[in-house]
């Protein structure tokens, strides 16, 4: 039972992360924490990707002749560099929602999304 788990951790830390997230996203009311959450899930998906892309004993993909080419010897690079494209995306989503929240904020002097919904609709 604990092999399972210490070999399978990432999976549950990655569920952590996302349970959160979502419950940010869905459950709390301030728009600064509805982003944070979106933050925090987008963070969980970067850890499932890295870990699905690692292999215990692997190198960096550039052949040696100490290491041969098989290419079960190397790690996949594609993982990473598709996390790098996604942070920075994530991090110009986060910017814009930011952006949006200041402008919001000077407008209906809250940001609360009941109160936000309340102004809006008079």
């Amino acid at each position: 039972m604990l092999e399972d788990f210490l070999g399978r951790y990432p999976y549950f830390f990655v569920a952590l992360l996302m349970t959160i997230g979502l419950y940010g996203m869905l459950a709390k009311r301030n728009l600064l924490k509805k982003i944070i959450g979106m933050n925090i899930l987008q963070t969980a998906i970067y850890v499932f990707f890295i870990q699905g892309g690692s292999k215990t004993g692997a190198t960096v993909p550039v052949i040696a002749s100490d290491v041969g080419e098989q290419a079960v010897s190397y790690m996949n690079p594609l993982p990473h560099a598709l996390i790098i494209t996604a942070i920075v995306v994530g991090i110009a989503v986060t910017g814009l929602a930011m952006a949006f929240l200041i402008n919001i904020s000077s407008n209906y002097n809250s940001v609360d999304e009941p109160t936000i919904l309340k102004e809006m609709s008079k």
